[in-house]
């Protein structure tokens, strides 16, 4: 006898969510799990456009300044490269950047090559914690003539990781082998095999994916609602 077929769970019933969900919504992220998260609270069907400027700023920042300045970049570049598109204006563009700091401070990115995945690794195996922090950045075009002629929210996030001090170097270079890790930040998916290497985490789980859900939910209700704010002082001052 074959086991009954689950039913897909119905869409987040939201005013915001439900007001954009047949319009043009943009992630300017080329990341697969940022889109799937995305679809978890209804939005599936999302323009994915990354920004293609250099992500040059120094590592000199703090880390909230460098991933709140990186994701910021990439969701002006985009927004200011689609709000004339003859496909209409985006209803809202979704940035997000994160990155894994060492227990010295070091700002981890993408590994550059395997001698360097597994140094990286090694390094958070070895120490008690590292830190996780995602920047969300949610800009939405204003109905009014308000300067500066959109809606702006950010946050950043913080997680805590913990690796398990049983993670062998035989383990480091097998996960390294399998390439999961190689196109993220810090060296690891955490939603994947990567898993493995992980104690416990604190905080948000899907920060370390790359976007914090509950976060950018509220970015998207606030941006949502700084337009309807900004039609309502058009009409007030087109009464007087």
């Amino acid at each position: 006898m074959k086991a009954p077929v689950g039913r897909a769970p119905l869409p987040l019933d939201l005013p915001a969510l439900s007001s954009i969900r047949d319009r043009r919504v943009i992630l300017a992220s080329a990341s697969p799990r940022r889109r799937q998260l995305l679809a978890q609270i209804g939005l599936t069907n999302v323009a994915i456009i990354p920004s293609t400027v250099p992500e040059a700023f120094p590592k000199t920042l703090s880390p909230f300044e460098y991933v709140l300045q990186t994701a910021t970049q990439k969701a002006m570049t985009v927004y200011s490269a689609q709000i004339n598109n003859p496909d209409g204006e985006p209803a809202l563009v979704i940035a997000a950047d994160t990155v894994v700091i060492s227990p010295r401070g070091r700002i981890l990115e993408k590994p550059r090559h395997e001698a360097d995945h597994i140094s990286m690794l090694k390094e958070l195996r070895d120490s008690l914690s590292h830190k996780v922090y995602t920047a969300v950045v949610v800009m939405a075009p204003l109905s009014s003539a308000r300067d500066p002629g959109y809606a702006f929210e950010s946050t950043v996030e913080e997680t805590t990781v913990k690796f398990s001090k049983d993670v062998s170097d035989e383990l480091i270079l097998s996960y390294v082998r399998t390439r999961e890790g190689a196109d993220k930040a810090g060296g690891y998916g955490i939603q994947g095999i990567g898993a493995i290497l992980v104690d416990r985490i604190e905080g948000s789980f899907d920060n370390v994916v790359g976007l914090p859900l509950r976060p950018t939910l509220a970015l998207i209700e606030k941006v949502l609602q700084d337009d309807d704010e900004s039609i309502g002082e058009f009409a007030e001052g087109e009464e007087e």
